[in-house]
């Protein structure tokens, strides 16, 4: 258990607002206790009787739960509680929200359908007004989770943990909540901020009615509706400006202050949605910052990052974001921010939230701390194939080349699997779109379910052309866009090969484990990739990994580095900190000036 978890109140789970860049002053959390089952997949119904208690929104196999046991492919687990809508929200729509549910949800209102959902890392919503009863209402939630037998996202759950892959989590692993709001309401935007000519971009989605409004006059001119926005620095307004709702807005932002890892300012906006005679319909906060990611080229003639159009080394930390007590999900928004918070104090201007979601508070904290965060897509696809997965990527330096069209030998024959693939990846990118920190989005990890990379890095950079991305981080490089990626474990770090003009970015390196007594998931199972007995042992090969081999490689060209990983993970042993977050295995202090010295290139 970690420290935080003595702090989980059952009658106030996670009870910070869940949605900080979209926010409205009224919600009901309905985290807590719920009633469960565990019934067989093609029972259809939950039943008067139930399992017990769990405490949502922790996993069924977490230990915070109150449950603590595995949900089997061929089970269904069945959640139940009961709310009452507040008074005051009469004559209002009702929606109910989902953090995340891995991986198929179906939802009952009094016993009536409202709806289904796939995707075990994406919020999602239901218009709930046409099925509440006056009183008390009962909430039915049915999860069915492969886990990973079935080819779907799925990251590095599995049901026999071992190594490098993790304890399965299923069910509801984020906040549930219900959210009142006007008959006609803003349902999403999007913000594009451009730092060169100082000015956001803002489009809308309006949502009324049964669902969103898709009639023609909404598309075109937003039906009469108008929205406004208006940026403040602190209580000061810096920019203000209207349009059709049905249009983009700029919003000119006159000297804009860049966000940076030094400085991560960010700007306060809100957004009005205005009826035909100028009256405020609906309204929302945010935040949003002006940066800039993109690829240049320093004094020397070498590619680089760079960050609001200077170079900028990144050097970050492999981030799998489990825990021992709530597996997904932190115990605490205090504990949630606390991997944040450390990463920025031993010196690191970048996470790599490795093939995971995290709950949009997360990118919230990294937003506010100054955090660069490289976003993988959670993998899927087929199972472990050590002859392209581990033996000809590291048979020779450089790995042998693989071109990765659809096959079983990469996990995506199946053609279910890669439309399910595409599917959720756009879910990930609209959903984290507005988050200022995300620089790079990484599809594919060391070629786990890798199919045609580089159609979908062409994909990904045209859906979302204001960030980078790393097509295929670790290897079977497809040789497209502009960054080339590379993992080093078991030989020497050095420049790879088949560069192409690309900036070089050591995304995976290091894994320096140290078993710490008192902090280990199960004594006497250890996996790392290079192992040490003590404290010293281990921060001289450290402080030696980056001076006499990382920090040379950055005159060369290397621009951005990875190193493995923040925490112990279950059996897995390289973290800097152990598992419980208890322990710090290195001076922080050195490790800060250690970084700092880098990331400036003296």
């Amino acid at each position: 258990m970690t420290r935080w978890a003595t702090e989980v109140d059952p009658d106030h789970v996670l009870p910070e607002y869940p949605r900080p860049q979209m926010v409205r002053p009224e919600w009901l959390n309905l985290n807590g206790w719920w009633e469960y089952a565990v019934l067989p997949r093609d029972v259809e119904q939950m039943g008067r009787e139930s399992d017990g208690r769990i405490l949502v929104p922790f996993p069924i196999e977490s230990v915070l739960s109150g449950v603590e046991r595995p949900l089997r492919p061929a089970e269904r687990l069945w959640y139940r509680r009961r709310f009452r809508v507040p008074a005051d929200w009469k004559g209002r729509r009702v929606l109910l929200h989902f953090g995340a549910v891995d991986w198929e949800a179906k939802v009952w209102i009094n016993g009536r359908p409202v709806g289904s959902h796939t995707g075990g890392y994406y919020p999602f919503s239901f218009d709930i007004t046409e099925h509440l009863d006056e009183g008390d209402n009962e909430l039915v939630v049915a999860v069915w989770d492969p886990s990973d037998t079935y080819g779907q996202e799925r990251g590095k759950q599995t049901l026999k943990p071992g190594g490098i892959f993790y304890t399965a989590v299923s069910g509801i692993w984020q906040t549930v909540w219900l959210e009142p709001v006007p008959e006609v309401y803003i349902q999403s935007f999007r913000l594009v901020p451009d730092l060169d000519r100082g000015k956001l971009t803002i489009t809308l989605a309006v949502g009324g009615g049964n669902g969103a409004l898709r009639s023609e006059a909404v598309a075109s001119n937003g039906g009469g509706l108008g929205l406004e926005a208006i940026a403040h620095e602190g209580d000061t307004v810096v920019a203000s400006a209207t349009a059709p709702a049905g249009q983009a807005l700029a919003l000119s932002i006159p000297n804009p202050r860049p966000w940076s890892p030094d400085s991560p300012f960010l700007y306060d906006l809100t957004l009005r949605l205005l009826t035909p005679d100028g009256a405020v319909a609906d309204e929302v906060t945010s935040y949003f910052a002006m940066r800039k990611f993109s690829v240049g080229t320093d004094a020397r003639g070498v590619k680089r990052l760079f960050l609001n159009n200077k170079p900028l080394f990144q050097h970050g930390l492999l981030d799998q974001g489990y825990w021992p007590d709530g597996l997904y999900t932190a115990p605490t928004d205090e504990a949630l921010e606390y991997d944040v918070i450390t990463a920025k104090r031993l010196g690191f201007n970048m996470l790599r939230k490795h093939i995971k979601v995290e709950p949009a508070r997360w990118y919230y904290h990294c937003d506010r701390h100054g955090l660069i965060v490289w976003q993988d897509m959670p993998s899927g696809g087929g199972p472990w194939n050590n002859l392209h997965h581990l033996i000809l990527p590291n048979l020779v330096v450089g790995g042998v080349p693989v071109k990765d069209r659809p096959s079983k030998a990469l996990g995506r024959h199946e053609e279910r699997s890669r439309q399910n693939y595409r599917k959720e990846l756009r879910e990930m990118i609209d959903a984290l779109y507005n988050a200022p920190c995300i620089g790079v989005w990484v599809p594919f990890n060391e070629a786990w379910g890798q199919f045609d990379a580089a159609e979908i890095g062409e994909w990904i950079a045209g859906y979302d052309p204001t960030r980078l991305v790393d097509h295929a981080s670790g290897w079977h490089d497809q040789g497209w866009g502009e960054i080339k990626s590379v993992h080093i474990y078991f030989r020497r770090l050095q420049m790879p090969l088949r560069i192409r003009n690309r900036a070089v970015v050591i995304s995976e390196y290091g894994g320096y484990a140290l078993p710490v007594s008192g902090h280990v998931w199960r004594p006497g199972q250890q996996f790392g990739y290079r192992r040490f007995k003590s404290r010293d042992e281990l921060t001289a090969a450290y402080v030696s990994l980056i001076r006499d081999q990382l920090k040379p490689l950055i005159r060369k060209g290397v621009c951005a580095a990875v190193y493995t990983q923040l925490t112990d993970v279950e059996t897995e042993l390289n973290g800097i900190l152990t598992y419980d977050r208890e322990v710090i295995k290195m001076d922080p202090e050195l490790l800060a000036t250690l970084h700092k010295e880098l990331i400036a290139g003296e």
